[in-house]
């Protein structure tokens, strides 16, 4: 049984502010289920040790690093039989709200410091220096936050096997010089080739050049980030090591997203029992505060800021009104984008409802019961709110863009019996509506939008067919490095 350490610094539901939460719960117990032994290794923040007590914890492990004092906790993942350690170190991880900015929106000014600690406090665990019984035979680290452990790790011949994954690349972990002396690593890793980065500190560059395996969250990204374009600055590292790039598509918890028996529907239903969706769609109209009129309800849920492509959605709202759509929208963001959405929600009261924030019942709700779901992302490195309104029958709008291409399907690429939704191309808005208009044309013909509902809610979007993409990536290191592992 092949023993992993799965480095995060978010899991549903302990803690979460976008989809590496909801990956860094579902990999691992998908993990777990083919025979892996994988353990979670999170920061303890107020809401995870809180959560994790109402399960059960125990102190492992009591250490001293950079002068902090460290409480290695045991717990389990809620709902589930995956362990998860948690580092309890109050004076860097204990504070409410966001787990790297506070109340203003403003990172922590310390981040470097906690990321660092995060990281040696799993080298320790790597190398059998944290009193444990237990060793990893690979190390699994996600995006900045874990990126300093496989740096931490290359000094040592024995170490594990290391694979880092890129969920969003425009989030690297910079900081000045100067935080690079602060946190007194060796002044042999200030260099081009290593964690400097154009006079920065970068974090997600000790991840990209220490790491056995780089990976990503599906294979329309991993070329993406290769280009100038999307590779923010590291395009041409990551062709330097193209050999050791993949894109393994994220999977969804086909449990938790399921319209046949999701808790927070009235009504339920499922690929060939469709009429419940309706009644989905009259409660949600109602919860809403929207008319009942027999309109188009289109849906968006995620980060109101330029990446989601918000100034595209603003841009066709106005048309879309005026043709009688209605729109549902949850989510939080910049007030640049907050603010006319407000405008339009007050401006036209039966057709925009806009919910500030974040509810889990309520995306819940969104996903089932609108006919449209719209996600005109910049780029997307996987996305998993296309793959959920797939799961539940509501057709996604979207730009052909990471893993959006990957798994919508138009039907004036694919035909209309292996479609599963509309893609735009061109990334402006004219190109969105054009997308939006065809598929609000095609809400009209009853027999082909049923086709479509069908052929996405066929698809399989779980877990484990990218459990085993990740087994065998795992094996394939270990085949490799051939070195005995410290048991």
């Amino acid at each position: 049984m092949t023993r992993v350490l799965f480095a995060t610094s978010e899991v549903y539901p302990l803690v979460k502010t976008g989809g590496l939460a909801d990956v860094s719960a579902s990999l691992p117990e998908a993990l777990c289920r083919l025979g892996y032994d994988v353990n979670i290794l999170l920061p303890g923040y107020p809401s995870a040790m809180a959560a994790a007590s109402r399960t059960g914890t125990s102190p492992l492990a009591q250490f001293s690093i950079d002068g902090f004092n460290v409480t290695l906790v045991e717990s389990r993942l809620p709902g589930t039989a995956v362990t998860i350690w948690l580092v309890d170190c109050p004076q860097l991880f204990g504070r409410e709200g966001n787990p790297y900015q506070n109340d203003q929106g403003e990172d922590w000014p310390d981040n470097a410091q906690r990321f660092k600690l995060f990281a040696e406090v799993g080298a320790r665990i790597a190398m059998g220096q944290a009193g444990l019984a237990w060793c990893p035979e690979i190390v699994h680290c996600n995006d900045w936050q874990s990126a300093l452990l496989p740096v931490f790790l290359q000094a040592y011949p024995e170490r594990p096997g290391t694979v880092f994954t890129i969920h969003n690349l425009a989030y690297q972990g910079l900081f000045p010089q100067t935080t690079f002396a602060a946190l007194g690593l060796p002044e042999t890793l200030w260099r081009y080739d290593q964690l400097e980065f154009h006079g920065q500190l970068s974090f997600i560059k000790g991840g990209l050049v220490f790491s056995d395996r780089i990976t990503t969250v599906s294979p329309g990204y991993a070329e993406e980030i290769q280009t100038p374009e999307l590779g923010y600055g590291l395009d041409g590292l990551l062709r330097y090591r193209r050999p050791q790039l993949s894109g393994i598509l994220n999977g969804i918890d086909t449990r938790t997203w399921n319209p046949e028996d999701d808790q927070y529907l009235d009504r339920h239903y499922g690929r060939d029992h469709l009429k419940n969706k309706r009644l989905c769609q009259t409660a949600l109209l109602q919860t809403m505060g929207l008319a009942a009129n027999g309109a188009a309800l289109l849906g968006f849920i995620g980060r109101l800021v330029e990446q989601k492509g918000l100034d595209w959605l603003l841009s066709v709202m106005p048309p879309l009104l005026e043709r009688g759509c209605q729109f549902a929208i949850l989510g939080s963001g910049e007030a640049r984008f907050e603010a006319p959405l407000k405008e339009l929600a007050r401006k036209w009261p039966a057709h925009v409802s806009l919910k500030i924030g974040y509810d889990e019942a309520l995306a819940h709700r969104i996903t089932a019961g609108c006919d449209l779901f719209l996600m005109p992302s910049r780029f997307e490195p996987c996305g998993l709110n296309q793959m959920y309104s797939l799961r539940y029958g509501t057709i996604p709008v979207v730009h052909a863009v990471g893993g959006l291409r990957d798994t919508v399907f138009d039907p004036a690429d694919t035909g209309i019996d292996h479609a599963n939704g509309f893609c735009f191309k061109s990334p402006d808005p004219v190109s969105f509506l054009e997308a939006v208009e065809r598929a609000l044309d095609c809400h009209k013909n009853r027999k082909a939008w049923r086709r479509l509902q069908e052929n996405g809610m066929a698809g399989d979007y779980s877990w484990t067919q990218s459990a085993v993409h990740y087994g065998e990536l795992y094996q394939g290191i270990l085949a490799e490095r051939q070195t005995p592992i410290k048991t």
